[in-house]
């Protein structure tokens, strides 16, 4: 009895007329128009398919059933090939193991990387022969919006690393990690180089050696504490001190000018008292209450 877990014996290569093979009645992956009458013309300009279907023998019936290359079976006969070859299992299939080949074969197919897709069809020299490739007006649209510098998936050589925190560490840890990403410019940044990942095991076994530490998220922690202790050193992103000017456009984060992320609630009270009377006396509008700490730097010249 066959289980999930048994093995198929290799198909055998078979050639014969693909108008003797049954298509699918019910077949999930469908082709449009236009890209199944490109199929038709390669496979007329090939004189043959170039890759192969798969075929079941059902010894029952009789039926040689295509179960993956319906469409390009379909195109063999348009194009008026006698003759094509398939891969043909003739052991018996149950129906749930015809189904999931099937699937299989239209949902295990890959992706295409962007960039060398690009860098491939721009090789095509000939109309003819980029035509041939079959990519439509979706693809075609994503190539013009590739910038072949950018990195793609399949050129990374990259690995993951978690850390875990308890509760109690965790709130902080976020503030900490959200912090230093506010203070980038306003493009996010979902990869770290490779360069990057040796500088923060050196911070954390510094950490975890200054500390007697042994857990490397607990050493983290102790990472992010002497950040919070430097937050106002961030403000090399947006400020020079030199000039006093800003070096960039957007927002900065606020405990990047004051070095803290938190007042003692008497000084907010009276900043916020100064602000509330501002907005009522009209110095600063009402959905702009920050604009506050202009009126206190221009006080202060």
């Amino acid at each position: 009895m066959e289980t999930e877990s048994t093995r198929l014996a290799p198909p055998q290569m078979v050639q014969g007329d693909p108008r003797t093979l049954t298509l699918l009645d019910h077949n999930a992956r469908f082709l449009p128009h236009e890209q199944f009458r490109q199929l038709v013309a390669n496979i007329e300009r090939d004189g043959c398919l170039t890759s192969t279907p798969l075929v079941w023998n059902d010894r029952e019936t009789g039926w040689l059933v295509v179960l993956s290359g319906n469409h390009r079976t379909l195109a063999a006969v348009e194009a008026g090939l006698s003759t094509i070859w398939w891969m043909q299992i003739d052991e018996p299939l149950p129906r749930q193991r015809q189904i999931a080949l099937q699937l299989s074969h239209n949902a295990i197919a890959g992706q295409d990387d962007p960039a060398i897709l690009k860098e491939l069809y721009d090789e095509l020299e000939s109309v003819e022969w980029r035509q041939y490739t079959g990519l439509d007006d979706k693809a075609l649209d994503l190539l013009e919006k590739v910038d072949v510098a950018s990195l793609g998936e399949a050129n990374l050589d990259f690995a993951s690393v978690q850390f875990m925190f308890l509760p109690a560490e965790l709130e902080r840890a976020e503030a900490a990690f959200e912090a230093a990403r506010s203070t980038a410019t306003a493009d996010e940044r979902w990869v770290a180089g490779l360069e990057q990942y040796e500088p923060v095991l050196d911070a954390l076994e510094t950490s975890r050696a200054a500390y007697k530490i042994g857990n490397s998220a607990t050493a983290l922690g102790v990472v992010l504490a002497v950040f919070e202790n430097h937050l106002a050193e961030l403000a090399e992103g947006w400020f020079d001190g030199a000039t006093g000017e800003p070096t960039r456009a957007g927002t900065a984060p606020l405990e990047t000018v004051f070095g803290v992320r938190d007042l003692p609630v008497e000084t907010a009270a009276a900043v916020r008292r100064a602000i509330d009377r501002m907005v009522q006396d009209g110095t600063v509008p009402a959905d702009e209450p920050w604009r506050a700490l202009e009126v206190f730097a221009d006080q202060r010249g």
